[in-house]
C-alpha cells in the first residue's frame, strides 16, 4: 500500500537545464515517504519568465481537463507527455522544444496522506536555447582502388553560450537499411578516438586516423583502402553539456550527407558504362538511363547495380532482379512514375515517367559481382562515369488567392472561406490547413479535395456534432468555398491556408496562400450586474432588482438565459434557485423557495431583466444575485451553454414598520380592606389604528426586592387566557380575570381581595399587527407599578406562636400544628392557608381552607398526601402523609376571620392571625 511513518519528500531533476530547441526532453519527479496507494498521481506546471508568480498548467497523471489552453493541444497530440516509471517516479517528455518552454518547472504530488506533512512538490528551471550546432560535407563520388589513401573533410561549428563539447564520429553504411551504420572512428567529447569494432586493428596500425585541422575541420584518412571501405560514408556531430548532477547529456546531434567510396579491385576486368536517352528535358517529360556491364563471361556472373543520383542511392537490383527503391522514391514508383529492371545480364534500365525538377543531377550506376546471389560481400565493384541530366521547369501561370466573408464571428457563428484558383488548365486539388492564433506548431488539416472531387477531412474536423458538417465545395470553376458551420470557441480563430495544387504528366504545381479570422469567446466581455433602487424594505412593500447585460457582442443575437438566485437570511452559503428565464421566453420555478412564484414578476429585454417582489415578508429577506447563460448562435439544441456570468450579490432586508406603542407608566397604589374586589388598569397611551394587542400580567410579590416576577394571565390579540403557573387553580382563575374595558383600556379584576394578594402589579402590552401573510409584532411597553395594599383588621386572632423544630423519618406521616387560641364570635368565618417557605423567601401556598368550607390545592400533586385535621373548632393542624425527603422545610399557617356584610352577598376581613414557625427534618430510612 506504499504505507510509510516518514515525511512525503518529492524530489525532481536537478536544475538549471540547458536544451536545444526542437530536441526531446524528459524530466523525471519521484515521490518517498507517502502514505496511501503505491501509485501516485504527479501534476506539471511550468511558471514562465513573464509572469514567475503565476502557475499554468501542463499536464496530470489524473485529471484530464488540467492542462491550460495554451499546453491543451500538444498534451493531446502526445506532443507532452507523462510516463510512468514506477508507482512513485515518473517522467515529463516534451517531444519538440519551443522556445516558450523556457521556465520554471514544478511537479507536484495530490496528498494521500492522513494529514499534511512534509513536501508536495519541487521545482526546477529549465532555459531552451538555440541550437547553433552545424555539420557539413558536400556529397560526392569518390571512385578509388585497393591500396589507395582517402581523406574525407567534415566541418563541425557550434556558437552556444553555456559550456559545451563536441563529439565528432564517422560512419559507414551498407546494405539495403540504414540501421545498419557501422561505426569507422569517432572523437568523444572526452577528447579520445575511439574506433569502431571493424576499424580497431587498422586503427591500433595507424592506418585508420582522424584529425582536427583548424577550428572547424575534421579529416578522416583511411591509409590503405580495402574492398570493405566500400559504402556510403558521413559524419555526425553531438554536441554535450554537463548537467548539475554531473551526467553529460548530449543535446544536439548532426549529419552530414553521404559520400560513396567505391573501392575497386586490382586486375578485376569489370567496367561499367551509363547512357541516358535525353539527358535535357522539360518537365513531364520521359527520363531512360541504361548501365551497361562489360566483364569476361558476364552471363555466367552475378551481379548487382545500385543506381544513384546525386550521389545518394535511388534503387537496388539484386542478382535475382528483385527491385529495391529507397523509401523517398516508393510512392512515385507504386503510382507507375519509376520502373527499374534488368534487361539482361549485361544492361539494367531506370526509366523515369514525367520528371521533376527534383530529378535534376548527376546519375551513377554501380555495380558488384559477387560468388551467389545471396552473398552480400563483393568479388569486385565498379562505377560508372557520371550523366548529368537537366530538367527545365514548365512556365506556370496558376494564380491563387484566398479570402473570407467572416473575418470576425462570434463563437458557434459560421466561417465561410474562399479559394480562388486561376491560370489553371490540369485538374487540381485543393488542401485547407488552420493555425490557430497564440499557438504556433504545426498547421492541423482541415480538409481535402482530391482531383477527382473526393473529400477527406482532417481528424479534428470529422465529428459532425462538434462543428457541424464542414463542407468542402467547388463553386465554380475556379473557386473552392470551405464553410465551417459552427466555430467552438477562440481557437478557431487564426490563420487559414488553402493549398492549390495542380497535376499534368506526372508533375505538379502547387500555389498557396492564407487569411486571417477572429473568432471572440461567448464570455468575451460578457458581464452581469444587480441593482436595487432600495436595500431595506418594509413589510407590505414591493421591491425590484434589476439585472443589466452586457458583452461584447450583440445579445439580442444569441440565445440568452436568465436565472435569478435567492440565498436566505441568515446566510447560508448556499444559493437556491428561484426561477429562469429561457431563450425561448419559458419560465422554469426552482423547488426550493416555492413561495416567490405567487409574488414575483419577472420582465426581460435584451440586455436587462427584472424581479419585482410584491408584498415583501421575512421570508424574502436575503441575499440575491442573476446569472446569464448565453448559447452559440448556431445552435439546435440547448446543451451546456458556452459561457456563463454571475452578477454582483444584493443584500434585501425586511424590516417590521416601526412600533408606535406608548403604554402608561405612572406608578399608583391602591389601598383595600379584605374580602372587597379591586381592579388594576392598564392603560395604552398611542397606538396604530390597525393593530392588535397582547395585554399580560404580572405581580411582584412582597419582600425580598429582587423577587421574580409571576405572571398571573395573558389574554393574547385573539383574547385567548393563559394563566401562570402560580395561578392556574380554578379558585386562583375565578378570582383573576383580564378585562378589556375600552379600545385603550385592560383591567386585571381581583375578586374577593385578601392579604396574600399584597403587592406590585403591572401590564406588558404587545403591539401585533397582519402583514402579508402572518401577524407580526412590532413592540411592547410595560406600564407603571400599582401597589395593592390591605387596611388590616385592629383585632388580632390568638393563635399559638411557638416555633418548633421536628423530625419525621421518610415514608411516615407528621401533623403540623396550628391552634386558635380563644373564641372567635358566632357570626363571623374562618379561613386557613398552609405556607411553606421563609419569611425572607416568597412562601408558597400549599393548602387553603376557605371559609365557605372549600379546601384548594394550588399543587395538585400535594392534595393526596396533604390532610387538613379540624377535629374542634380552632384547630387547623395539618397532616402530611409519607414524608418524602423534599418535604424537609419551614410551615407555618396564617388564619382569617371574615364576616358577612349587605346580608351575607359580601363578606369583610374582620382579623388574621400567623402562627409560629415549624421547622421539619426528614430522616432517611434504616438512618437511627
Amino acid at each position: 500500500t506504499g504505507l510509510s511513518t516518514g515525511q512525503r519528500v518529492v524530489t525532481v531533476q536537478k536544475g538549471p537545464l540547458y536544451r536545444v530547441r526542437g530536441s526531446h526532453i524528459t524530466l523525471w519527479c519521484k515521490v518517498s515517504g507517502y502514505q496511501g496507494p503505491a501509485e501516485q498521481n504527479f501534476q506539471w506546471s511550468i511558471y514562465l519568465p513573464l509572469a514567475p508568480e503565476r502557475e499554468v498548467q501542463i499536464v496530470s497523471t489524473v485529471d484530464p481537463s488540467f492542462p491550460y489552453a495554451i499546453y491543451a493541444q500538444r498534451v493531446r497530440s502526445r506532443g507532452i507527455y507523462v510516463e510512468r516509471v514506477q508507482g512513485d517516479a515518473v517522467l515529463l517528455h516534451i517531444t519538440e522544444l519551443q522556445d516558450r518552454d523556457t521556465g520554471v518547472y514544478e511537479c507536484h504530488t495530490p496528498s494521500t496522506d492522513e494529514r499534511y506533512f512534509g513536501s508536495y512538490s519541487a521545482k526546477t528551471n529549465l532555459s531552451v536555447i538555440a541550437d547553433t550546432l552545424s555539420a557539413s560535407m558536400a556529397p560526392q563520388v569518390l571512385t578509388h582502388a585497393e591500396g589507395d589513401a582517402v581523406e574525407l573533410t567534415c566541418e563541425v561549428s557550434k556558437s552556444t553560450a553555456q559550456h559545451t563539447h563536441i563529439s565528432v564520429g564517422w560512419y559507414r553504411l551498407q546494405g539495403a537499411g540504414e540501421s545498419h551504420a557501422e561505426e569507422v572512428l569517432t572523437l568523444s567529447k572526452d577528447f579520445v578516438l575511439r574506433p569502431g569494432p571493424s576499424y580497431a586493428q587498422r586503427f591500433l596500425a595507424g592506418d585508420v586516423r582522424l584529425n582536427k585541422v583548424g577550428n572547424t575541420t575534421y579529416k578522416l584518412s583511411i591509409g590503405g583502402a580495402e574492398l570493405s571501405d566500400q559504402g556510403q560514408l558521413y559524419c555526425e556531430a553531438a554536441e554535450w553539456i554537463e548537467d548539475p548532477d554531473e551526467t553529460w547529456k548530449d543535446i544536439s546531434r548532426k549529419q552530414t550527407g553521404r559520400t560513396l567510396l567505391v573501392v575497386t579491385s586490382q586486375g578485376r576486368d569489370l567496367s561499367v558504362d551509363i547512357a541516358a536517352a535525353e539527358s535535357s528535358l522539360s518537365e513531364g517529360d520521359t527520363l531512360q538511363l541504361n548501365c551497361m556491364v562489360e566483364a569476361q563471361k558476364s552471363n555466367s556472373k552475378h551481379f548487382q547495380v545500385l543506381w544513384f543520383l546525386n550521389s545518394v542511392e535511388v534503387a537496388r537490383v539484386d542478382p535475382h532482379g528483385v527491385l529495391i527503391w529507397k523509401e523517398e522514391y516508393e510512392e512515385r514508383a507504386k503510382l507507375g512514375q519509376l520502373q527499374a529492371f534488368k534487361q539482361s545480364n549485361t544492361v539494367y534500365v531506370l526509366t523515369v515517367y514525367e520528371v521533376r525538377l527534383k530529378d535534376n543531377g548527376t546519375y551513377h550506376c554501380s555495380v558488384s559481382e559477387v560468388k551467389t546471389p545471396g552473398d552480400f560481400h563483393s568479388i569486385q565493384t565498379n562505377l560508372s562515369s557520371g550523366v548529368q541530366v537537366d530538367v527545365k521547369p514548365v512556365e506556370r501561370r496558376m494564380r491563387l488567392s484566398v479570402s473570407t466573408s467572416t473575418p470576425q464571428v462570434m463563437a458557434g457563428d459560421a466561417l465561410i472561406l474562399l479559394c480562388e484558383v486561376q491560370g489553371v488548365t490540369s485538374p487540381v486539388s485543393v488542401q485547407w490547413w488552420h493555425l490557430p492564433p497564440q499557438h504556433p506548431g504545426p498547421r492541423v488539416l482541415v480538409a481535402t479535395m482530391e482531383r477527382d472531387g473526393t473529400l477527406r477531412l482532417g481528424s479534428a474536423y470529422r465529428d459532425s456534432g462538434t462543428r457541424g458538417s464542414l463542407r468542402l465545395e467547388k463553386a465554380s470553376s475556379s473557386v473552392y468555398t470551405l464553410v465551417i458551420p459552427n466555430t467552438l470557441d477562440e481557437g478557431d480563430g487564426g490563420r487559414y491556408g488553402c493549398k492549390a495544387t495542380e497535376w499534368s504528366r506526372g508533375q505538379s504545381w502547387t500555389e498557396e496562400g492564407e487569411t486571417a479570422v477572429t473568432v471572440s469567446s461567448m464570455g468575451l466581455g460578457l458581464h452581469a450586474t444587480l441593482r436595487s433602487r432600495i436595500a431595506t424594505v418594509k413589510y407590505g412593500q414591493s421591491f425590484e432588482l434589476i439585472c443589466q447585460l452586457s458583452a461584447s457582442y450583440m445579445l439580442e443575437e444569441v440565445p440568452v438565459s436568465v436565472g435569478w438566485l435567492f440565498q436566505p437570511s441568515p446566510a447560508s452559503g448556499h444559493y437556491h434557485e428561484l426561477v429562469r428565464v429561457l431563450p425561448r421566453g419559458t419560465m422554469a420555478w426552482g423547488a426550493a423557495q416555492p413561495h416567490f412564484q405567487g409574488k414575483a414578476q419577472l420582465t426581460k429585454a435584451a440586455t436587462s431583466s427584472r424581479l419585482r417582489i410584491h408584498s415583501a415578508a421575512a421570508a424574502d429577506e436575503g441575499t440575491y444575485q442573476c446569472e446569464v447563460e448565453v448559447w452559440r448562435r448556431n445552435t439546435l439544441s440547448l446543451g451546456q451553454p458556452a459561457a456563463t456570468a454571475r452578477s454582483n450579490a444584493v443584500g434585501i432586508k425586511v424590516v417590521l414598520p416601526e412600533s408606535k406603542l406608548q403604554v402608561a407608566t405612572k406608578e399608583s397604589s391602591v389601598e383595600i380592606a379584605g374580602g372587597a374586589d379591586t381592579a388594576i388598569e392598564c392603560r395604552i397611551v398611542f397606538a396604530q389604528n390597525n393593530s392588535q394587542f397582547a395585554v399580560t400580567w404580572y405581580l411582584l410579590p412582597p419582600p425580598p426586592a429582587d423577587a421574580t416576577p409571576l405572571q398571573i394571565v395573558r389574554a393574547d390579540y385573539t383574547s385567548v387566557l393563559e394563566y401562570g403557573a402560580e395561578f392556574s387553580s380554578p379558585a386562583q382563575k375565578s378570582r383573576f380575570l383580564s378585562q378589556r374595558v375600552s379600545n385603550n383600556v385592560y383591567w386585571l379584576r381581583i375578586l374577593s381581595a385578601n392579604p396574600g394578594d399584597q403587592g406590585r402589579y403591572y401590564c406588558v402590552v404587545e403591539e401585533w399587527l397582519w402583514l402579508v401573510d402572518s401577524w407580526y409584532k412590532l413592540g411592547e411597553g410595560a406600564s407603571g407599578r400599582t401597589v395593592l395594599e390591605f387596611k388590616l383588621p385592629e383585632r388580632e386572632l390568638q393563635l399559638e406562636k411557638t416555633n418548633r423544630s421536628i423530625s419525621a423519618r421518610e415514608g411516615d406521616e407528621v401533623t403540623l400544628h396550628c391552634l386558635l387560641q380563644g373564641a372567635h364570635l358566632p357570626t363571623t368565618h374562618l379561613s386557613a392557608t398552609w405556607f411553606r417557605g421563609e419569611e425572607s423567601s416568597h412562601i408558597k401556598p400549599l393548602l387553603t381552607l376557605h371559609r365557605d368550607g372549600a379546601i384548594e390545592y394550588p399543587r395538585e400533586s400535594l392534595a393526596g398526601r396533604l390532610h387538613l385535621r379540624r377535629s374542634t373548632a380552632g384547630d387547623f393542624s395539618l397532616t402530611l402523609r409519607s414524608v418524602e425527603e423534599g418535604d424537609a422545610g419551614v410551615y407555618h399557617c396564617q388564619v382569617q376571620e371574615w364576616q358577612p356584610q349587605s346580608k351575607g352577598k359580601n363578606w369583610a376581613l374582620q382579623a388574621l392571625a400567623h402562627s409560629g414557625y415549624t421547622h421539619l427534618t426528614t430522616i432517611p430510612p434504616g438512618n437511627t
